[in-house]
């Protein structure tokens, strides 16, 4: 009887041609935006769960500041070990920091730029593969590092990597180090990614354990998962007294240690790590807007079913005179809904597998279709297609199952169209819905704009800037030198760090008038002209000069040393003074300094932070970056006279180069491929309603065509 309620049913769908175009249309794309969106949603869920131990895992953040203001997912060289020797509910630690370096092999010479150095435990507290190699070896001397597998094939070809050599430089002459393990690629959804994995002993600061100097993302393996809150109810009463006593900071600003579990860290720290943090709020959107494309799809074909159903009135009274039951009747209307979905169901299978690469483009991940083929995806994909059937054709099977025979005799075998209220407010909700998703995709564009236009302080537009290294500083002064000389180069400059992302965090010392004042502050160690090449303004003083490179005495062990420093608008009305008042004050920076200038407020750090205190100091030691303002035209022959330049000068180190503007924009590239996945998917949603409409209108029966026609021959029976 199943199989002659299908067969009916595919014949009915084949004979209604375009009405079973429309509503497999609209469940296909709806089932699609789901399989699409469902990828998206369970590799955000998912992120670290591949770790073992990912629910005894927490990741260490630290407080400090004034009313804790200062917030920073990193860690100085002693937090992990101190509190494994103190707490014993620390089975482990693991501290880690990812840098560039200059990878040689041969011939070969890149910039690598996810080189880790990690403890040895790092094997021990992750659960990455390691395709060759001992966990408890690979990194338990210095000088040792494990690639992963993309990097064996990519340095190696097919040949072992084991015990191989690699140059690996910066900072200070290249160290070589032995190639000691193999490990599979990190996952899509892995807070950690990495190419290499250097020793953690090989870096100076392994030799040294501080509290401050904070640039370490550090881990920590509980024995227990179920030992946390104690865990951190224990670990603040420990650091106030660490704070108290051995930093002795004031009562005000503790030092203090935040944990979260790692399975928390992605879609719910405020906080950055390794990689840009998710949003919880991301997935629960795309969730909603999954739900409402497949409800209304499924509106459209209750809405058409239950118009189209005069229609089927023929066949309903002739199965009623025949002694068909209620149940019948509704079994065989409920499985047209369940044919229409199977078949919608495979092909939206197909179209997922076609326009998955677009969609990884959209989202800036590599999502793959295998994931659902697994047993519980599979269960779940195929419990929502029988929901979908059930709930589109539920009504409509309903309504024409408990037709009334006598109604059916009495209109002539014709049954017209019911569920009109019904129908109406499906149609009201549907638009609603729409309405909706067309403010919040105009918010969201919105946002997108005031990101793009918004007045950071600073000109970033056809800003250059070119990566330094240890032996590009040999040559900086001749470098610079050349480079603004160049057609098109309006100004050159160098800094630590891009104004995008400044993330030196010291302090200051400075006399306030009523006694000495300390201040947590961000710094960027910056060149001559840094102002002038970023167009930023400045409000008091002046900017930096040549003579006060002379001031930076390094003779008679420092004793004669002193920094210069401009300070930004929040830093001097920190400290107590207006911006002219703060022109030749001191400062202390572990080394006094003159305070020669205050530049209006910029944005140094993501637009969701607010401004903080910020001071520029004069310095070339840590220049990082080579920042060049051009003219914007002829930018091709610019780069190629910069690349020209470099090989004669730093032959050491590939030339790269990026955009400031391109960078700004980078940092932003998870709400662009939110913003973009959100309004693909909400007009898709649309178009259903309007599709929904449109077959509305050009089903539904007039009130013209329900008249009974007069007759046109008098004589005859009409």
């Amino acid at each position: 009887m199943i199989w002659s309620y299908f067969k009916i049913a595919f014949r009915r769908l084949q004979k209604s041609r375009l009405y079973t175009l429309i509503n497999l249309v609209g469940l296909t794309v709806g089932i699609t935006s789901c399989l699409l969106i469902g990828l998206f949603i369970i590799n955000e869920l998912g992120y670290d769960r591949f770790n073992k131990n990912a629910d005894r895992i927490v990741r260490m953040t630290m407080q400090f500041g004034e009313g804790g203001k200062q917030k920073y997912a990193l860690t100085g060289t002693k937090a992990g070990p101190q509190l494994q020797r103190t707490f014993p509910q620390v089975e482990s630690f693991v501290r880690v920091i990812n840098g560039s370096v200059v990878m040689k092999y041969g011939s070969q010479m890149y910039i690598e730029r996810r080189f880790l150095h990690a403890d040895s435990t790092f094997f021990k507290v992750f659960s990455f593969p390691l395709l060759k190699g001992d966990p408890k070896t690979v990194l338990d001397a210095p000088n040792k590092v494990v690639i992963t597998q993309s990097m064996a094939t990519k340095y190696f070809g097919s040949g072992d990597p084991i015990g191989k050599t690699l140059s690996v430089g910066w900072y200070g002459p290249p160290k070589t180090f032995q190639v000691t393990g193999v490990a599979a690629d990190a996952p899509e959804n892995s807070q950690i990614k990495f190419d290499f994995i250097g020793s953690f002993s090989t870096i100076d600061a392994s030799k040294h354990e501080e509290w401050w100097t904070a640039n370490y993302t550090t881990y920590l393996l509980l024995k227990k998962k179920d030992q946390l809150p104690g865990f951190q109810r224990q670990l603040d009463t420990y650091m106030k007294g660490i704070s108290r006593g051995e930093l002795k900071l004031p009562a005000s600003s503790p030092l203090t240690y935040n944990l979260e579990p790692m399975l928390q860290v992605h879609l719910h720290s405020p906080l950055d790590g390794l990689e840009p943090s998710g949003s919880a709020t991301t997935v629960y959107i795309l969730g909603i807007i999954a739900l409402l494309i497949l409800i209304i799809a499924c509106i459209n074909y209750t809405n058409l079913a239950t118009v189209q159903s005069s229609a089927k009135s023929t066949e309903i009274g002739i199965r009623k005179v025949l002694g068909a039951q209620k149940s019948q009747l509704f079994g065989q209307f409920i499985g047209e809904s369940f044919l229409l979905t199977l078949i919608a169901l495979a092909l939206a299978a197909v179209l997922a597998i076609v326009f998955l690469p677009y969609f990884n483009q959209l989202t800036g991940k590599q999502l793959s279709f295998s994931v659902w083929l697994q047993p519980l995806p599979t269960l779940t994909v195929l419990g929502l297609c029988v929901l979908i059937a059930f709930t589109s054709g539920s009504y409509p099977a309903f309504v024409l199952s408990n037709v009334r025979l006598i109604s059916i005799l009495k209109s002539g075998l014709k049954l017209t169209s019911s569920g009109g209220l019904f129908r109406q407010a499906l149609i009201v909700f549907q638009f609603a819905v729409s309405v909706c998703l067309i403010v919040a995709t105009v918010v969201v564009v919105q946002q997108l704009n005031y990101i793009r236009h918004k007045d950071l302080g600073y000109d970033k537009d056809h800003v250059i800037v070119i990566t330094t290294d240890d032996n590009a500083h040999q040559h900086y002064g001749a470098l610079k030198a050349e480079i603004a000389r160049m057609p098109g180069v309006t100004s050159v400059s160098g800094a630590n760090a891009m104004p995008t992302s400044v993330q030196w965090g010291d302090g200051i010392t400075a006399d306030d008038g009523h006694g000495k004042k300390d201040l947590n502050i961000v710094c960027l160690p910056s060149d001559i002209g840094l102002i002038k090449t970023l167009n930023m303004k400045l409000i008091a003083g002046a900017d930096f000069i040549d003579d006060e490179f002379k001031l930076m005495d390094t003779t008679n062990k420092n004793k004669n040393f002193k920094y210069s420093y401009i300070l930004n608008e929040t830093a001097a009305n920190d400290l107590g003074w207006t911006p002219q008042q703060a022109i030749g004050k001191t400062v202390i920076k572990g080394a006094p300094g003159t305070v020669v200038g205050v530049i209006k407020d910029f944005h140094f750090a993501s637009l969701h932070q607010p401004i903080g205190p910020m001071m520029l100091f004069l310095d070339t030691v840590y220049t990082n970056y080579m920042l060049l303002k051009t003219t914007g035209q002829n930018i091709p022959a610019t780069l190629q006279a910069l690349q020209t330049l470099w090989k004669e000068r730093v032959p050491t180190m590939p030339f790269t180069y990026r955009f400031l503007d391109d960078n700004y924009n980078s940092m932003y590239q998870s709400e662009q491929k939110t913003a973009a996945v959100f309004s693909t998917f909400s007009t898709l949603a649309i178009l259903l309603a309007c599709m929904g409409l449109f077959a509305l209108s050009a089903f539904a029966p007039t009130k013209q065509s329900a008249r009974r026609l007069p007759c046109q021959y008098p004589s005859r029976i009409c």
